[in-house]
């Protein structure tokens, strides 16, 4: 056999991983976390205001978590771990503003009497 052969290589990321990023990381977590909730609890603001203010903070966790968590970006070569965090992405929000459109697509086809008559059928069974 050759020395080749029995070598084994081994990827490490760029830098080792230090307890003072882990804290960065839960600290940003917890000051978004706690905006978010102040900023729902106390509606001061408009409703549109609250909600893309809401979506703003979820993508900044998001990232937060990637980076800080995830360590997405630290070995050498990311691409194919974010291709598949994207692709995840993607089916998550297939899922989800597919349930939405769905669930909003019934409530607007749907009637306050059709609803009725479909609750008392269901008390029959």
């Amino acid at each position: 056999m050759n020395e080749q052969s029995e070598s084994v290589i081994v990827e490490h990321p760029h830098e080792p991983l230090s307890l003072n990023k882990y804290i960065v990381g839960f600290v940003l977590s917890i000051g978004i976390t706690l905006g978010a909730y102040l900023l729902a609890t106390h509606q001061s603001y408009s409703k549109n205001f609250i909600m893309i203010m809401l979506a703003v903070l979820a993508v900044v966790q998001f990232v937060v978590q990637m980076v800080f968590f995830l360590h997405v970006g630290a070995e050498r070569k990311p691409r194919w771990k974010l291709f598949v965090m994207l692709m995840m992405l993607a089916v998550v929000l297939i899922l989800v503003f597919g349930s939405v459109w769905i669930m909003d697509n019934l409530d607007y086809r749907m009637t306050t009497d059709q609803v009725q008559t479909y609750l008392k059928s269901q008390d029959s069974l």
